[in-house]
């Protein structure tokens, strides 16, 4: 690999460079739905502002992450032997195996915590955890989320092209498109709350991935992606459905 800018003048690597941008800005939508809903616990004036420190931390965690190759490559080597397992992958157990069962089960905890409250959360307890929800621990929920983000992202990336330029440059892309839309994206959330609980169920199901994949168990992401294109579709016919109801009336 390498940081020169060579790559320029490859074709292919301009094909590469164009498929794992879009593979990231579909990998950053969950990232920015999540960071949405996070600042969303903050005073009006200060989610903007929480979304674009957010988004920027995500930026410099994938560049960082990407200039330290070889501490990725790393972390899939093996670090212990498991007594059980139906496979050898899933008896042998590396760092990044366990940085995924940990970021999964934060994802699963924070997403059905975020739900919790939603749908039982008394109104005064609603609004002791909008006054509890700083600025600084709302970032520092998001830096979390960030890192296991970034991780998938960028291990993701190492598997499609070899040139570190390339894979830079397709985060800085995909980060500037998240960057522009995600008001845009964190408004919609807002304005519907089914919208906000599916995401929610996104990130559980995500999470879910990551420790199964941590455990060696391997599911397609094109199945994953499949159902949840599919969740968005029927909710989007259920939101042209009650906004046809509510015309009517």
């Amino acid at each position: 690999m390498t940081g020169s800018f060579a790559w320029l003048s490859d074709p292919n690597a301009w094909v590469g460079l164009l498929t794992l941008t879009l593979l990231e800005i579909v990998l950053g939508i969950d990232n920015v739905v999540f960071i949405s809903i996070l600042a969303g616990r903050l005073p009006e004036a200060g989610r903007d502002r929480a979304r674009k420190v957010g988004l920027a931390l995500a930026l410099i965690t994938r560049i960082l992450l990407l200039l330290s190759i070889g501490w990725i490559v790393g972390l899939t080597a093996v670090i212990a032997d498991l007594p059980f397992g139906q496979t050898e992958e899933m008896r042998q157990i590396s760092w990044r195996d366990v940085i995924l069962f940990l970021g999964g089960l934060f994802l699963i905890w924070k997403s059905v915590k975020e739900i919790h409250h939603k749908l039982e959360a008394s109104p005064d307890e609603k609004k002791k955890s909008a006054i509890q929800a700083t600025f600084a621990s709302v970032v520092g929920q998001i830096l979390v989320l960030d890192v296991i983000f970034s991780l998938d992202s960028v291990i993701t990336a190492v598997g499609m092209v070899d040139q570190v330029g390339v894979m830079i440059t397709a985060v800085i892309i995909a980060v500037v498109f998240m960057l522009i839309f995600s008001g845009k994206i964190a408004s919609f959330v807002d304005e519907h709350p089914t919208i906000k609980v599916l995401a929610l169920a996104f990130l559980v199901l995500i999470g879910t991935n990551l420790v199964a994949e941590s455990a060696g168990v391997h599911i397609p992401k094109g199945y994953t992606y499949f159902a949840m294109a599919f969740a968005v579709g029927v909710e989007m016919i259920n939101l042209r459905v009650r906004r046809a109801g509510q015309l009517k009336t």
